[in-house]
């Protein structure tokens, strides 16, 4: 592994723990020619597909539903350690409930199904994105299961 400072390829890894329910094994490194200190992280790639809507494939990546998520949560009080933690509950759900293909729109329907209970207003935006929501009736639409039923008014 290069030094990410001086692009040394002489380091030693000081510490390895098992992270993300052991999907991934992050290693604590140093550098042995300038000392400095540095992360790395192993995981398995290549093993899922995404079947895009386009017909197209390519490898599952949980960065890109991070940030799909971090959108849809900007400015809202939500920290970005549980945007992270959903992130790694979507794909542990995914990797164990797909072999080898999944379809985009079914993990755009995981991530709708978390928000959901996490953050209405973050699931309202991944839904108008995800789903490409045209007008305010689409939004209406949406909305309308996830409301609660209330009283109409009296008029006066």
């Amino acid at each position: 592994m290069r030094c990410p400072f001086c692009g040394n390829d002489n380091d030693g890894v000081r510490d390895s723990r098992n992270v993300e329910d052991g999907r991934a094994i992050r290693r604590r490194r140093s550098c042995n020619h300038c000392k400095r200190r540095f992360t790395t992280y192993e995981r398995v790639e290549g093993l899922l597909q995404v079947r895009k809507r386009d017909g197209t494939c390519q490898d599952f990546s949980r960065a890109k539903i991070e940030r799909g998520l971090a959108q849809a949560c900007w400015k809202r009080k939500i920290k970005p350690e549980d945007i992270q933690q959903m992130a790694i509950e979507i794909e542990a759900h995914v990797l164990d409930n797909y072999e080898r293909e999944v379809t985009s729109e079914d993990i755009g329907n995981i991530c709708m199904e978390r928000l959901r209970d996490f953050d209405e207003v973050a699931f309202v935006r991944f839904a108008s994105v995800y789903r490409s929501f045209r007008d305010a009736q689409d939004f209406v639409k949406e909305l309308t299961p996830i409301l609660p039923q209330r009283e109409p008014r009296n008029p006066r």
